[in-house]
């Protein structure tokens, strides 16, 4: 039995780990450290006291600074969550069983889809949703990111350094990034910008081959290309905790107090999953809901 299980292992659930155990905390961490977002970015500039580091780098060293605490970390996935009485028991797909009498939900969030024709079909064969993962495989090949936010303009730089030719295709203008991704972008030889344009069909014989748009581009609604890389945004992974009653946004988010608390008294809720921090989904926004949320459940579990 554990004060507090906490779901997810990514800069919320890590960093609520943190405090939890400077708050002398009996808790464990549920979860996958090496497969959230972070762990995935080609490139952090904005975390504080670092100028530039790669997602993967970031997530080892908050990883090992949990760790240096005796926190306990699962590297599982969790299946079933349930509640009997005012104990919460969570299932996880080793079979195991774990109970807890508060739970953090930092479970962040999951590619969002474009839904067109073609993209299940050719994911893993041209189509892909991680830029880091599959980029180097494309090497002087012709691909494209679909998106416009920061994380569409990270993966179109990092394919340049692979990649021969890079389009970058928005469905507006301007981009949604930084301004400085911007520049960058602008000024790299390898990348091509396509505004107002949207990407109706993936076609391909066995691999990725082209893509259907819906503009124009050199007389031809086609672009010829090997690789797809979708970036077009993220939705909260929200089904574990549906069947709970937690409340749930407009926008697909656990409703969350400013303290973190949801409306179901011993759940609380960080990161990404949240609508809180005014929609800002940033490392740094989700290590801060973290760590607030560790210091409610401390008050909490003193009651």
């Amino acid at each position: 039995m554990y004060d507090l299980i906490i779901l997810g292992a990514g800069p919320a659930g890590l960093s609520a780990s943190i405090y939890a155990s400077r708050y002398k905390i009996n808790h464990a961490v549920i979860g996958n450290v090496f497969d959230g977002s972070l762990s995935k970015a080609h490139k952090i500039e904005n975390w504080p006291g670092e100028k530039s580091i790669k997602g993967s780098g970031l997530v080892v060293k908050i990883f090992e600074h949990a760790k240096s605490l005796g926190t306990e970390i699962m590297q599982e996935e969790v299946v079933e969550i349930s509640r009997n009485d005012n104990i919460f028991i969570i299932k996880t797909n080793l079979n195991k069983i774990y109970r807890s009498k508060a739970v953090l939900i930092a479970l962040g969030t999951k590619h969002r889809k474009l839904n067109i024709s073609g993209e299940e079909e050719y994911l893993g064969r041209g189509v892909s949703y991680c830029a880091v993962c599959d980029g180097a495989f494309f090497k002087e090949k012709i691909v494209a990111v679909v998106g416009g936010s920061n994380s569409a303009a990270m993966a179109a730089e990092m394919l340049s350094e692979h990649a021969g030719k890079v389009y970058l295709i928005y469905r507006k203008k301007p981009l949604r990034c930084e301004p400085i991704m911007i520049e960058r972008l602008e000024e790299n030889p390898k990348v091509k910008i396509i505004y107002n344009t949207n990407v109706m069909k993936v076609l391909g014989d066995k691999k990725v081959k082209a893509i259907e748009i819906d503009t124009e581009y050199k007389r031809s609604n086609e672009i010829r290309l090997s690789g797809l890389f979708i970036e077009v945004g993220s939705v909260p992974s929200v089904n574990l905790i549906k069947k709970l009653g937690i409340e749930i946004d407009k926008s697909g988010s656990i409703a969350i107090e400013t303290n973190g608390a949801t409306n179901i008294e011993g759940i609380y809720a960080a990161g990404d999953i949240t609508n809180g921090s005014n929609g800002l989904r940033q490392i740094v926004t989700a290590a801060s809901e973290g760590a607030i949320a560790a210091t409610s459940i401390y008050g909490y579990l003193k009651k």
